[in-house]
């Protein structure tokens, strides 16, 4: 279990507190398991006049089970129609849902998830008593929820940190953009706050600490709810494929990633002065995802991800930061999930799913530290194509076999992050895991923004001439010519989305254009000189990056400039 019994308790008290449900006494050492024993979190994620989609959490805090069965009973006409992640079979108003072989499993202290579409004629009324293995559970309805879907948590947790609530304004941040001309137009917007390195916690070069950004979260949020955005990154041997993020840890340090970088943050967020604050993690961007393209006989391998991936270092250290931050009532944990155009083809898109999972189970870990996933996390991946789907053919040739698309599934961030969403709950994610889409740099307005399709002379004419994302290659990721502000922050923007986020600051560089002699452990990467004709991972193209850049996370005039003049929606 990823929770002390004293976590335990208090979170089975806010859940009786909170809801009105009765929680039986029992003998004094051991109430918090046995005064419940099992919770259930049934949504419904779409309704329409005659079905609805349906998703189940169970919950079990008694012994543990190797096979599992759930039976409830409508009040109305429903019929199961169809079912995902266990066996489910109704007679009359009567269902039963069992496990499949591969999710019999179901430890103290642990969930298991499964969906279901069923049809309905009047009034769709929830269901009021569940049973697990004949034993009673305790039920949320759950009939709230944003755009990512619900799942009720014993930590009082809510669905979507985002609904509802005002998010972070960094001033450090904020001061820089509104320093620049027509930077007041976007100077209140939220972003991410980095934590990069371990002296990031209490602050670089005089700037602000965590704590810092904590107590002015505070001054911010007044009498309403509040999100601050941390980017958890600094794992050992970090960002083994790109020099320009290197780190300052090397490959075998886990224990100083766990004891100076994750203890000391989560000895702050789990200070009671911060308990009213909605803190939600980005956890190790491009880490995981480097384990799954850029290791063994891939032509985009590095031996630095090679030696991660044979010493377990990014798994551990992902999910010790899963365990210890997700131990705290109001930190909400989401994992970095790549972008479309690294993770989006068939050999990477399962894979992936499956090692986020064993990260998630790792150290302690458990699903339940995990309220969803982030992708596009300071990327450039266009948020939608309409001028062109995965479907279309031109001359009987599909989009998929252009040099664009290159046989990719997904054209773009929303159907990539709703399908990989999917995805990750058909692996034992928990149903109401919502997702995150960073579309600070994904815009590309402007005067090159397309207003429809290429011409069909070719495929690769079709796809080129209409597609938003205009950089030469999709692998391109460094301080990116013609890129563009994209969608401003907001909550529950599309199904399965829990917002769209800035976690990457505008104006921050990614990487500098030549090598810089610096303390912070950044290497120079020739994916960030414009002059470099590429490597594998591009597809030997040039890389499409800004000259004269600085540092990553340093401010970058020119980059910032160019975002906004080709901002979409524009500014």
């Amino acid at each position: 279990m990823s929770r002390t019994r004293t976590a335990l308790l208090a979170a089975l008290v806010l859940v009786a507190g909170a809801s009105g449900t009765a929680v039986a006494a029992g003998p004094s050492a051991d109430v918090g398991i046995a005064a419940i024993p099992c919770s259930v979190d049934y949504k419904v994620q779409n309704q329409w006049d005659t079905g609805f989609t349906a998703a189940v959490t169970i919950t079990n805090n008694s012994a543990a089970k190797s096979s599992w069965a759930v039976r409830w009973s409508y009040a109305g006409n429903q019929k199961v129609t169809s079912g995902w992640n266990a066996k489910i079979s109704q007679s009359g108003t009567a269902v039963t849902a069992a496990n499949e072989t591969y999710n019999g499993s179901l430890p103290t202290g642990s969930s298991v998830s499964f969906g279901f579409n069923a049809s309905y004629s009047g009034t769709n009324a929830l269901p009021t008593a569940f049973t697990l293995d004949g034993v009673t559970c305790n039920v949320d309805d759950g009939s709230g929820g944003g755009g990512g879907g619900g799942g009720s948590d014993p930590s009082g947790r809510v669905d979507n940190p985002y609904a509802g609530a005002k998010v972070y304004v960094n001033p450090e941040w904020s001061a820089k953009a509104a320093a620049e001309t027509g930077g007041s137009r976007i100077s209140n917007q939220p972003t991410g706050v980095w934590l990069d390195r371990i002296a990031a916690i209490n602050g670089v070069n005089g700037g602000m600490g965590l704590r810092a950004h904590l107590d002015a979260a505070l001054a911010q949020k007044g009498s309403g709810q509040e999100v601050v955005q941390l980017v958890v990154y600094d794992l050992p041997g970090r960002d083994c494929a790109a020099l320009a993020s290197n780190g300052e840890l090397g490959p075998t340090e886990i224990g100083r990633y766990e004891s100076e970088f994750i203890d000391p943050i989560a000895a702050i967020l789990a200070d009671s002065k911060y308990a009213s604050l909605r803190i939600v993690t980005t956890i190790e961007i491009d880490s995981l995802p480097n384990l799954v393209t850029n290791t063994g006989s891939k032509a985009t391998a590095t031996p630095q991800c090679d030696t991660m991936l044979a010493n377990g270092n990014y798994v551990k250290g992902v999910g010790y930061a899963l365990n210890k931050l997700g131990a705290i009532p109001n930190v909400y944990n989401y994992i970095d999930a790549g972008h479309h155009g690294w993770l989006g083809w068939d050999d990477n898109f399962a894979p992936a799913a499956n090692l986020f999972y064993q990260a998630a189970n790792a150290e302690g870990a458990t699903v339940n530290d995990v309220a969803g996933f982030i992708t596009n996390t300071a990327n450039y991946s266009a948020l939608k194509e309409n001028n062109f789907t995965i479907n279309d053919s031109v001359n009987g040739v599909s989009v998929r076999q252009s040099k664009w698309v290159d046989w990719n599934r997904y054209v773009d961030e929303l159907s990539y992050a709703q399908a990989f969403r999917s995805q990750l709950v058909s692996v034992g994610f928990n149903s109401g895991i919502g997702m995150l889409i960073d579309t600070s740099r994904n815009g590309w307005g402007g005067s090159a923004r397309p207003t429809g399709p290429g011409a069909t002379t070719s495929v690769d004419t079709y796809v080129d001439g209409g597609r938003y994302d205009r950089r030469i290659q999709v692998g391109n990721w460094c301080n990116q010519s013609g890129a563009g502000l994209g969608e401003r922050p907001q909550a529950a923007p599309a199904t399965g989305i829990d917002a769209y986020v800035w976690m990457k600051p505008p104006g921050e560089s990614d990487g500098s254009s030549t090598a810089i002699a610096n303390d912070e452990g950044k290497g120079f990467d020739r994916m960030c000189d414009p002059t470099y004709t590429g490597n594998a991972r591009n597809g030997n193209n040039m890389s499409g990056a800004l000259p004269n850049a600085p540092l990553s996370g340093h401010w970058f005039s020119a980059q910032f400039q160019q975002l906004m003049a080709n901002a979409y929606p524009p500014l």
